[in-house]
């Protein structure tokens, strides 16, 4: 089946092609001194410049721009939902729920080992405010709807079939190194889409997660969440 190379894919495509694009970047940049800086800010530069492009497109995303705010008990859920998922995310970390590392380490500590608190702030309001939209853009709005008809802006979530939620959650399955948290959080995620319709109730459970696993990162120290 041929990707349609429509304005309706591009907007939603574009934004996570290129967070990952930067991401692969920040993977393979050279040491701080032969840059000149400090190269853990080029996650910051990621997340404005995909925040920039979500909101130069923003009107055209109608499940988000034009949708309703999601109700109390949406809200409720979708938090729900979000805080269940961190609880599994730290938890399922064992060597075989694992694969491969991530494209880019990121530790938010100076040479004496202190928390750098701009850093932190950074990486925290990105994975919580922009990678959120960006991803369930992508993964829900588009991937899944897209896998039950190419047509996707006139499927409705809400019947989409179980083809689409399986192979839509397998592909985000394997852009995470904890592949069977990933696995988990992608099938929550598409049933909070699935469930209620609405494109906010899976951004902001995904929100509250990595909302949560930051806090929880930070607390703890365990830097390999991040």
């Amino acid at each position: 089946m041929a990707l349609p190379l429509s304005r309706d894919v591009a907007i939603r495509v574009a934004p996570f092609a290129l967070f990952m694009v930067l991401l692969a970047l920040r993977g393979v940049a050279p040491d701080d001194a032969r840059w000149g800086f400090d190269t853990r800010w080029l996650y910051g530069v990621s997340a404005v410049a995909v925040a920039a492009l979500l909101a130069f497109f923003w009107r055209e995303y109608g499940e988000l721009a034009r949708q309703t705010w999601p109700e109390a008990r949406e809200l409720l859920l979708a938090v729900a939902a979000g805080l269940g998922v961190f609880a599994l995310w730290i938890h399922l970390d064992a060597p075989w729920m694992s694969i491969g590392r991530p494209a880019a380490d990121f530790l938010p500590v100076d040479a004496g080992g202190a928390i750098d608190w701009r850093l932190v702030a950074m990486r925290w309001l990105g994975a919580t405010l922009v990678v959120p939209v960006m991803e369930e853009l992508f993964w829900r709005s588009f991937l899944m709807r897209w896998i039950a008809h190419p047509l996707f802006l006139g499927v409705d979530p809400r019947r989409v079939g179980v083809k689409a939620i399986v192979l839509s959650t397998f592909v985000f399955t394997l852009a995470h190194t904890l592949w069977l948290a990933a696995a988990i959080a992608g099938l929550v995620y598409a049933w909070l889409y699935v469930r209620t319709g609405r494109l906010w109730v899976p951004v902001i459970a995904h929100a509250v997660t990595n909302g949560a696993l930051g806090v929880w990162v930070v607390a703890t120290g365990r830097w390999q969440f991040w």
